[in-house]
């Protein structure tokens, strides 16, 4: 597997983009391990957890910039959500697999208001924005297994937006003034290619424990306003038959 790493990124341009890359990679990949499935002992899992979620990028780190000298009238933070689906892990030798998977995995974004003036805390102001953002994941990761039931893997990630929404709201002493959705889908870029990697821990019974990181390298704006890109921890627990 490592003469194929080699030969990929000597046969590929060093003026492609990242993303288009990541394209060829994924064919010339998918095209080897196709050979090996008709022999390979195939098994098949399912897999859930907690996703940690937030975007990065230039644009919005000036934005978390400013907001930080506001004497902490907002303060940005990461969305909480969750991901839930299954794999296929096909054996590519003793030590690797090829491990495609198909998740529902929610993402996104909030600010909230956190007024340290006593003025006006004592208000009870409660101001934010949230962008909850519902996504098809389609990891395609290399699994090594480093020593027994230890394991890391790597490998290309494509998302598809189904949908994303934009909650603002405003509310005074317990009264709420303001609480509206609004759907933004059309605001972003419906496929987002990105890298994903981690670790991992499988018992012998097939149960297993995973932690990894969605790096977005694809731009979420489609009409490039500003930069952002997802980036995702996730924790998990899953179950291979």
């Amino acid at each position: 597997m490592a003469s194929f790493s080699k030969a990929f990124a000597q046969a590929a341009p060093k003026t492609l983009p990242s993303i288009m890359k990541i394209k060829i990679f994924v064919s010339i990949l998918s095209c080897f391990l196709l050979i090996n499935v008709a022999r390979a002992q195939v098994s098949f899992g399912i897999r859930a957890g907690a996703n940690f979620a937030k975007w990065q990028g230039d644009d919005l780190q000036v934005i978390e910039d400013l907001l930080d000298k506001t004497d902490g009238y907002l303060v940005t933070r990461g969305k909480t959500g969750y991901h839930v689906g299954g794999y296929v892990r096909i054996p590519i030798s003793s030590r690797f697999s090829f491990e495609p998977a198909l998740q529902y995995s929610k993402k996104g974004y909030s600010i909230n208001g956190d007024f340290q003036i006593p003025a006006l805390k004592s208000l009870g102001i409660n101001v934010g924005a949230r962008v909850q953002s519902h996504y098809i994941d389609i990891p395609l990761v290399l699994k090594a297994n480093v020593v027994k039931g230890l394991q890391i893997y790597a490998g290309p990630q494509v998302s598809y937006m189904v949908r994303s929404t934009l909650n603002a709201k405003l509310g005074v002493l317990g009264i709420s003034i303001f609480n509206r959705g609004i759907g933004i889908t059309e605001r972003f870029n419906k496929i987002d290619m990105g890298l994903t990697g981690g670790l991992g821990y499988e018992f012998d019974n097939g149960l297993n424990i995973q932690a990894g990181y969605d790096y977005g390298l694809t731009k979420l704006d489609k009409n490039d306003n500003w930069d952002a890109y997802n980036r995702v921890i996730k924790v998990s627990v899953g179950f291979t038959f």
